[in-house]
């Protein structure tokens, strides 16, 4: 308990697909956490509020910018309709393609093969040229020893094989506590009308309808049980009043249920690597209050 007023921003995370992964580099398994990590939602929410990778977390005087703000944030998710795991048989590379300009300019043995063919191309058709067995997209860019152009290290490859994993049918209410009512309602105004586009995990997973759901006073816990549960993909209500809700806790709150660490506190989103630092949550089975608030306009 904190002895400011608190606030708490709904945000409804619903789609075909969504998938919150873990881990940041690329592999051959992409796996999807259970529920939408802190990181995944502060990195969207500050997407709609247009900020820049490149912010940090502090002002040069210790005053806090919006991307500090929305990192000190405490988060909740429930899961309504936690979805159904799916299995992506995914193929990435090989085959080959058109080539295009930066194509030429980072690899000049492209160029000179294709040079005859650029020559008698009328204008406004470039891009219908290909090399046979040519990889092409170029990779691995290092300058070459002798003449220091860049050059693309690998030309051909085979396909990569990769498994990746998301959750189908899914919707979860997201909260995010924080003393200011006023700078939660900017964040929720910013993503009815976001600055960037706006995905649930992935960039093949759109958010389907209404996200922001309204600021309210109170701690996340309580916010939770004085709202009913989110209407399901095919719009219908679910039957049942408890669900599973995950809510972060401050290292000195001692009551309730015993939390555990969750490595996906943000620090940064610069674009040469993210970093996160630890947190921690704790399971709380959530049972909506008999005279919950109705959800109104709300668009699935």
């Amino acid at each position: 308990m904190t002895d400011a007023a608190e606030y708490v921003l709904l945000i409804r995370l619903a789609g075909p697909l969504q998938s919150w992964g873990m881990a940041s580099r690329f592999a051959a398994r992409r796996d999807s956490h259970s529920r939408p990590t802190k990181s995944a939602v502060i990195g969207m929410c500050a997407a709609a509020l247009g900020l820049p990778r490149s912010m940090g977390l502090e002002e040069p005087d210790g005053k806090l910018t919006d991307l500090g703000k929305l990192a000190s944030t405490m988060f909740g998710v429930r899961a309504d309709h936690p979805g159904v795991p799916v299995r992506d048989y995914h193929t990435v590379g090989a085959g080959s393609y058109p080539l295009r300009p930066r194509d030429l300019i980072l690899d000049h043995r492209r160029a000179a093969a294709v040079s005859a063919g650029l020559d008698a191309t009328p204008d406004g058709l470039f891009g219908h040229h290909t090399l046979p067995g040519w990889y092409g997209s170029p990779k691995k860019i290092a300058a070459e020893p002798v003449s220091g152009v860049p050059v693309s290290g690998e030309l051909m490859r085979s396909a990569l094989i990769t498994e990746r994993w998301y959750l189908a049918d899914a919707s979860f209410l997201v909260g995010l506590q924080h003393e200011d009512e006023g700078f939660l309602t900017s964040v929720g105004q910013a993503l009815e009308h976001p600055r960037h586009l706006l995905w649930l995990g992935r960039k093949s997973c759109p958010p389907s309808g209404t996200l922001s759901l309204g600021t309210f006073p109170g701690e996340l816990e309580p916010v939770f049980r004085q709202r009913r549960l989110l209407p399901g993909p095919d719009g219908t209500m679910p039957s049942g009043g408890r669900v599973w809700a995950w809510i972060q806790k401050r290292p000195s709150d001692k009551q309730g249920p015993a939390p555990v660490p969750v490595h996906d506190q943000p620090v940064s989103f610069a674009a040469m690597g993210p970093e996160h630092t630890t947190r921690w949550e704790a399971r709380h089975r959530i049972t909506i209050s008999p005279d919950a608030a109705e959800w109104k306009d709300l668009i699935p």
